[in-house]
């Protein structure tokens, strides 16, 4: 299973779904991403045509950080999900 982010104007994490290893070519990071990408954008009746940007994310953290969820954020400058920061309790 392959594992994408869909992230927002401000890069914050929306969305978090699974796709097949079949739709993604069966490949790894990082030559596995545009082809999963294109799955979800895809307008033809195979794909999913979600609409946004969507970056590949690792269960295991194996890649971009950590596990993106929602409420993360993205550095694209380091290609890494970021958690948010944890509030103390009162």
């Amino acid at each position: 299973m392959a594992h994408f982010a869909q992230v927002d104007e401000y890069n914050i994490v929306r969305d978090v779904i699974v796709i097949g290893n079949a739709d993604c070519a069966g490949g790894d990071f990082p030559a596995s991403e545009p082809i999963g990408q294109a799955f979800i954008n895809g307008p033809h009746p195979d794909c999913l045509a979600l609409a946004g940007v969507w970056k590949q994310t690792s269960y295991s953290g194996s890649f971009r950080g950590c596990f993106a969820g929602l409420g993360f954020s993205y550095d694209p400058v380091a290609d890494i999900f970021v958690p948010p920061a944890a509030t103390a309790a009162p």
